[in-house]
């Protein structure tokens, strides 16, 4: 049931987005539409089930939208700088770093977001270890890596997916 709720919301709210209509007829047909497709998908394939649904998950769920948001400003800046100015050292590499997340669509999500930021992609999962191809490989020990791509993600995803 959580997560069929879970599909509704985030479904709707892409809907209502797209739409920029808050009328009745919108809301109404947006129920509609994405009731069908939640439960389609989420007896299928029940994406959400790892979520937690309590207040602390949701706080730290906004509050994950902003850390992101501020990691990908300073991730394009940091790019854009390095193309501007050949002269800047660029080292790159794949790295391992390794994630506490328990629950695979908290690794998804994790790997999404690394994957996002520029300078920084994921190449391959396995297990509690995620090998990241990054531009400029300041630390090649599993720690250092960990601590300067994952750490500041991780904390808010253990407390949304454990």
């Amino acid at each position: 049931m959580k997560n069929l709720f879970i599909s509704v919301v985030l479904l709707l709210s892409v809907w209502l987005l797209l739409n920029a209509s808050l009328s009745p007829v919108v809301i109404v047909s947006g129920l509609i539409v994405t009731a069908i497709i939640a439960i389609f998908f989420s007896a299928r394939n029940p994406v959400f089930k790892d979520m937690k649904l309590n207040p602390k998950a949701i706080i730290y769920f906004f509050l994950y939208f902003f850390v992101f948001t501020f990691e990908l400003f300073k991730a394009n800046l940091d790019v854009a700088k390095r193309v501007i100015s050949p002269k800047l050292p660029i080292n790159p590499g794949i790295v391992e770093v390794r994630t506490r997340l328990t629950s695979k669509i908290g690794r998804l999500f994790l790997a999404n977001s690394i994957t996002l930021t520029p300078g920084t992609l994921t190449v391959d999962i396995k297990n509690d270890s995620l090998f990241i191809h990054w531009i400029d490989v300041s630390s090649t020990d599993i720690e250092g890596a960990t601590k300067k791509i994952v750490e500041n993600f991780e904390k808010y995803l253990e407390v949304i997916y454990g």
